[in-house]
């Protein structure tokens, strides 16, 4: 006859097992921007336009790149934060409880719209041409002085040595 199973035993068990099924905690950033429908780069890697998702697997800084036409487009850095829960050694009971645990980290951005769209070619083109000549004129003004090179002479003939 088989001995039965002592009940402190079956207990263990029964409290081990959830341990055993251990669920997870998902770890997701949602990035949306105003207006929707840009293109999206999280950590030089294209993940999609706004509204759009990633999942990532450690908290902190990451580099961010949105462009949409029409828009400026604007490079940051944004900061994944852990809950209380990811921080030890609460994490490790948050990992080992038998349940799903969303970490979602929302992100939002409003994008500037460039000047090329608000104001006209011709007005656009005027600005470059009169920034380009502000520039030329600042840059002759603060250029050093070319010494005389033998040869500059008029004519083209070398200046006669004094000897």
């Amino acid at each position: 006859m088989p001995r039965p199973i002592p009940p402190a035993l079956v207990a263990l068990a029964l409290l081990a097992l959830p341990l055993g099924l251990g669920g997870c905690v998902e770890r997701r950033i949602e990035i949306t921007s105003e207006p929707s429908g840009a293109l999206v780069w999280l950590n030089d890697q294209q993940i999609g336009r706004t509204p759009t998702e990633a999942g990532f697997t450690y908290h902190g800084v990451y580099d961010l790149r949105l462009e949409l036409e029409g828009y400026e487009p604007l490079r940051t850095e944004a900061t994944a934060r852990p809950p209380l829960y990811e921080h030890a050694p609460l994490d490790l009971f948050a990992e080992a409880l038998p349940a799903r645990i969303d970490n979602i980290q929302r992100w939002h951005f409003v994008l500037e719209p460039s000047l090329e769209s608000t104001l006209p070619k011709e007005q656009l083109e005027a600005d470059l041409l009169s920034r380009a000549a502000g520039m030329r004129g600042e840059l002759e003004a603060t250029a050093p002085a070319e010494p005389d090179q033998p040869g500059d002479a008029p004519g083209g003939e070398e200046p006669p040595d004094d000897e």
